[in-house]
């Protein structure tokens, strides 16, 4: 019955996945110029596809050229060229097999402003991370609290990025909420201390995603997926709870699942860990709070833990093991003995060594 599960289709929309494992979107620094990836890049997520993932993720990608950049190197989708270097990778894709998603993201105060075109970086309110920037070891710069224009020039920044990703041809663009970033900043009381219509209650710290959503849904054509990613970390300050409690997390998830989306995507350190003080985990937690399709993430690395993540969400991504092991879904399959990478092993996700 293990194989069985891990192994038979599961539907999202008018996608049916030939099997439950997917390539977890991972940031990247992959870009030698242009914001477009290295041909090892591209080639890896093929594939990935080639080699039985249903479900393959981009890493994730910036949504404009002025403050949404975190990290050096990294890609975009918004002109000719980007398109036409991504538009090949996603027909081999879908030739192999496989359903791709682009990731999309704006890095809001995880960045620095030497590497932003316009020499700024910007938050909900100009609070930074307790812990320095891990490339820089020096403390991250005060962010600039955005104003209702930055607000709606971010916004637009997705829409053209998801336009993009239309244009590419790629089966779904979702919307990274999780990790720290712009909209994660939003949504959590640590990082969001506003006093407008975009902080306080919860219903004002999700607007921000809502107004995205609402801005993007209407260009991403009916036949095509939009999901949302959420997590209760962040990439920096790693030990701090990003919602606080089960119940204002259920309801963000509550108010997402009333959008026009079609999966919800979970992150994690380890699917198994406990959520807020509670005997459940977060794919339990959030399965309690909505009706759409589950993806879950962490230390999915074998066939039992992402058996044992199935029982609790639709969807089973991996990262570490899909990077490193080229075969990782057939070894799955077969039952092999796996290990469980460490995250100073996926470090060559981050240097200019060919992806295997």
């Amino acid at each position: 019955m293990t194989e069985d599960l891990i192994f038979s289709p599961f539907t999202i929309k008018d996608y049916r996945l030939r099997n439950r494992l997917g390539v977890a979107p991972m940031t990247r620094m992959s870009s030698p110029g242009d914001s477009i990836p290295r041909q090892d890049v591209l080639e890896f997520l093929v594939r990935r596809a080639l080699n039985g993932a249903a479900l393959v993720y981009t890493e994730a990608i910036v949504t404009d050229y002025e403050s949404a950049q975190g990290y050096p190197g990294q890609s975009r989708l918004v002109t000719q060229r980007q398109i036409e270097a991504w538009r090949p990778v996603v027909q081999a894709i879908r030739e192999a097999g496989a359903v791709s998603i682009i990731q999309i993201f704006h890095c809001g105060r995880i960045s620095w402003p030497e590497i932003n075109p316009a020499g700024r970086t910007i938050a909900p309110s100009s609070l930074i991370p307790r812990d320095p920037n891990p490339l820089t070891g020096r403390p991250y710069p005060v962010p600039d609290e955005m104003s209702q224009f930055d607000i709606e020039h971010v916004i637009l920044g997705f829409v053209e990025t998801a336009r993009g990703a239309v244009a590419a041809g790629f089966d779904g663009v979702e919307i990274h909420g999780a990790h720290g970033y712009l909209i994660s900043e939003f949504l959590s009381a640590y990082s969001n201390q506003r006093t407008d219509a975009y902080g306080g209650s919860v219903a004002n710290r999700y607007r921000f995603l809502q107004e995205i959503i609402g801005a993007v849904a209407p260009v991403i054509p009916p036949d095509r997926l939009l999901t949302v990613r959420l997590s209760d970390w962040g990439v920096v300050d790693m030990d701090v709870s990003l919602f606080g409690t089960k119940a204002e997390y259920q309801e963000i998830i509550r108010r997402l699942s009333a959008e026009p989306i079609d999966a919800i995507s979970v992150s994690t350190y380890d699917f198994r860990q406990k959520a807020f003080d509670t005997d459940e985990n977060m794919a339990q937690v959030t399965r309690q709070a909505t009706h759409l399709p589950i993806m879950i993430c962490g230390k999915i690395y074998d066939r039992t833990t992402a058996a044992e993540a199935l029982q609790d969400a639709d969807i089973a991504l991996s990262a570490k093991s899909m990077l490193l092991n080229p075969n990782w879904v057939e070894d799955v399959r077969q039952g092999k003995p796996l290990p469980l990478y460490k995250s100073a092993e996926a470090d060559i996700a981050y240097t200019e060594s060919p992806l295997p």
